[in-house]
């Protein structure tokens, strides 16, 4: 039986979290997804058509990543109960970026961007079982809800922009370069930010253990 001690209100959780320096890095991460993401799947296919790709390519990629993604947090989740989550989280940014800059500047074909496609797909939710896991394992469980929340909130600020931001560069220089290489930059910021951050338990909400 899983047995934990009280860890105060609720009050106190989001207090003793904000102050923990993880926490913070952690949660702008999250806003950097939620930026690539949206990024992405709204404006893929767009972008497509802009270097004259096969109509429906896009439609394509996007149904190879949503594929690709229930092999990817499957395999982000596994990583992340072996692993320590922020270095599954480094690598998973850093693969993104890779991935995001490579795309960027290869002769656009459709190989190019079904490989481009099933690689975001790997990383594109494996996000969240190392993210929510990562707040879990420093803070416990009994707030845990509330405290992923306001870190999750951050991933759909980010989620706005990335969709917004997209087609206000578009609209303006008539091109994805810039927002292509903002994203491709934001995932090597948020790989720097996932390092630092200290991973054991908060005490007065480490859960006491499995018996």
């Amino acid at each position: 039986m899983l047995t934990m001690r009280r860890s105060g209100s609720l009050s106190e959780a989001l207090l003793r979290a904000w102050r923990h320096p993880g926490y913070r890095l952690l949660t702008l991460g999250f806003f950097t997804c939620g930026f690539q993401l949206a990024f992405i799947a709204t404006h893929l296919p767009g972008y497509l058509a802009l270097c004259h790709m096969p109509a429906g390519l896009g439609a394509t990629a996007l149904a190879l990543i949503g594929l690709f993604n229930m092999a990817g947090s499957w395999g982000c989740g596994w990583l992340g109960g072996r692993y320590r989550p922020q270095h599954v989280l480094v690598w998973l940014y850093l693969i993104r970026a890779a991935a995001i800059g490579t795309f960027l500047v290869a002769p656009k074909s459709e190989a190019v961007v079904l490989a481009f496609a099933a690689v975001m797909g790997l990383t594109w939710l494996g996000t969240v079982p190392l993210t929510s896991g990562l707040v879990a394992r420093v803070f416990g469980i009994r707030h845990l809800g509330t405290l992923f929340g306001i870190v999750f909130l951050s991933h759909q600020i980010g989620s706005f922009l990335g969709a917004w931001l997209g087609g206000v560069v578009l609209e303006v220089s008539g091109s994805y370069d810039g927002v292509w290489l903002a994203t491709a930059l934001a995932g090597l910021i948020a790989a720097l930010l996932h390092l630092p951050i200290d991973d054991r338990p908060v005490p007065a909400a480490t859960a006491e253990g499995v018996r």
